[in-house]
């Protein structure tokens, strides 16, 4: 009788180590199944912003890069180019046209071209230059960012950031995360890397 009970039990602890087994292999293969990466990809010369995910573009959205044309020289309002990452985002859950100053909301809200008024506005998506070519890009201030000026929207009209719709931007806000990639290129430039920037000193000042 003790030997059955003995049996049975080394039976049923087999059994239920080869489940655990199982479970475990199971939980390992869903944890190194690929998540879908994401990428920006801002070309300059069309004016246009692309997000992709596992390489395949999702969305694309007209946007306002430099007026000053491109680089990274500290006060020179340029659009640098090359590659970036996502290292911070401000405005989640702000309503569209919400004024952002200083990484703050002021309070106000502003319809898309409010007559005489150009301010940061609705989201702001902050870049870190992971090159030599954009290294000052977070100092400067370069962003991709809500705009009120939404008429002027695909053409180079900014100060150095990268300006989108309200709408837009929303919808690239909740697509990024920090870490996101972001590319900034143009075929003008010869010898540019594949991405080009953004910048807003005025957000600090």
């Amino acid at each position: 009788m003790i030997k059955k009970i003995a049996m049975k039990g080394r039976i049923f602890f087999t059994s239920a180590l080869v489940a655990a087994a199982s479970l475990l292999g199971a939980v390992d293969a869903f944890a190194n199944v690929p998540k879908p990466t994401s990428e920006v990809v801002i070309d300059v010369d069309g004016q246009k912003l692309d997000l992709l995910k596992s390489g395949q573009q999702v969305a694309s959205f007209r946007i306002s890069t430099s007026k000053f044309g491109l680089g990274d020289d500290l006060h020179s309002y340029k659009t640098p180019l090359g590659t970036f990452e996502v290292c911070s985002k401000l405005g989640d859950e702000l309503p569209m046209g919400a004024v952002i100053k200083r990484g703050h909301f002021t309070g106000e809200v502003l319809p898309p071209n409010a007559p005489g008024r150009d301010p940061i506005v609705t989201r702001v998506i902050r870049l870190q230059g992971l090159e030599p070519q954009n290294r000052h890009a977070l100092g400067r201030g370069i962003y991709i960012h809500g705009t009120p000026e939404e008429r002027r929207i695909g053409k180079p009209v900014s100060w150095g950031c990268i300006r989108m719709r309200s709408k837009d931007v929303v919808e690239l806000f909740k697509q990024v995360q920090v870490g996101t990639r972001v590319i900034i290129r143009s075929k003008a430039q010869h010898g540019s890397q594949p991405g080009d920037w953004l910048s807003f000193t005025n957000w600090f000042s």
